[in-house]
């Protein structure tokens, strides 16, 4: 059980909480600023890096992910520091993959290419739409023009590219979704994010939708249909489903977005960040406060967790099945067991697989391609 993580890898998360504007859709943890002392950033994260390594000796760290937010807002200064103190204090994998999200509107192609050179070898763009109009109801700041021309940047600087989608937009029809989907595969280089619109609460939508007042929503068989479409047409084009909303060439799936998949172990610092790290054999969930000022305090007070909580056997067991089963691969039932001390219910799978949800491939368990457009249902019918 102390090794359990090596079955996923290990690897670094860095939040950075600022975006130029807070889209109406989105529930992640942004935040607009008029000013950003990068200094001060920069010095807080370095602090936080030397004690989640001190915890973690002799790891080989397979990844590093700046997510946000929009982390492509980050001085390259800061970015280029962050990683060498990381390679710094663990091992680097050979093959370390680094990546970096960026919005279009924050694209220069001098920033790009000294993000480049600061040892980023990956980018993932939030394009979300091929539409203008869309793009305004989305809240984006950027139009499709200024997409692609980021996007050209990026590839001019970067072997490895990946963009995201959102498609059950406002007024979209499957048809339309079928062809912007098309135009996209024409533009990628090896991956691609394709998430289906959730109304979530909290959100400038959610609150649209609350008083009835966010139209042209895609019934639910429409939504549905769209999913099935883009695994179609995406497995067509040689860019499988490895993820429910994840798509690759070969070789090509995000490794750092595997570790989680796979239930590794990853720490996590910056603002709302979330870790599992294993030590002397216990798994721990920790987290971060939401705040940025709140963090940023923290940190100076000499710890920029705000909460850390040790993963019983059954939580464990239940969160590998819950990420295991949206990858393509499934997971090992061995591991499911030695993690749980209990085996999965046998009536329970032997419906699933009857009824087409899931399929037994010798010492795995998989979602099939009828069970992933439909996965929520699975996993709350093997848990409960």
């Amino acid at each position: 059980m102390a090794d359990d993580w090596r079955n996923g890898g290990f690897g670094l998360y860095v939040h950075w909480p600022f975006c130029e504007a807070k889209c109406p859709y989105c529930d992640f943890n942004s935040h607009v600023s008029k000013s950003i002392d990068q200094k001060q950033w920069l010095n807080s994260y370095l602090s936080e890096l030397p004690r989640s390594a001190s915890e973690t000796p002799d790891r080989v760290l397979n990844t590093i992910f700046f997510g946000g937010g929009t982390p492509s807002l980050m001085a390259p200064e800061t970015v280029s520091a962050i990683i060498d103190e990381a390679r710094a204090l663990w091992r680097p994998a050979n093959d370390m993959e680094i990546t970096l999200e960026a919005n279009p509107s924050s694209v220069e192609a001098g920033r790009f290419a000294a993000y480049r050179d600061a040892g980023v070898n990956r980018v993932s763009m939030g394009v979300q739409a091929l539409n203008d109009d869309d793009l305004r109801r989305l809240g984006r700041i950027h139009t499709v023009a200024e997409a692609r021309a980021a996007f050209d940047i990026a590839r001019a600087c970067f072997e490895r590219v990946s963009f995201d989608l959102i498609y059950a937009r406002q007024h979209q029809t499957l048809d339309d979704w079928r062809a912007e989907l098309t135009e996209a595969l024409s533009m990628a280089v090896d991956h691609l994010s394709l998430y289906q619109l959730t109304i979530e609460d909290g959100t400038a939508f959610g609150d649209r939708y609350a008083v009835g007042k966010l139209r042209g929503l895609p019934e639910d068989d429409s939504a549905a249909d769209m999913y099935l479409a883009t695994q179609e047409i995406c497995e067509a084009h040689g860019l499988p489903a490895y993820e429910v909303s994840n798509h690759a060439r070969p070789g090509a799936e995000s490794q750092h977005n595997l570790i989680y998949w796979r239930y590794g172990d990853y720490v996590g610092i910056g603002p709302g960040a979330h870790g599992r790290i294993t030590l002397d054999g216990r798994k721990y969930a920790t987290e971060t406060h939401l705040s940025p000022a709140k963090w940023l305090t923290a940190v100076e007070n000499g710890l920029g967790e705000s909460g850390r909580f040790e993963l019983n056997h059954k939580e464990q067991a239940s969160e590998y099945l819950m990420m295991c089963l949206r990858l393509t691969e499934g997971l090992y039932i061995d591991r499911y067991e030695r993690l749980s001390g209990d085996v999965l219910p046998e009536g329970k799978l032997d419906t699933l697989i009857d009824s087409g949800m899931i399929a037994l491939d010798g010492d795995r368990l998989r979602t099939t391609a009828n069970g992933r457009a439909v996965l929520n249902a699975v996993i709350r019918e093997l848990l409960e």
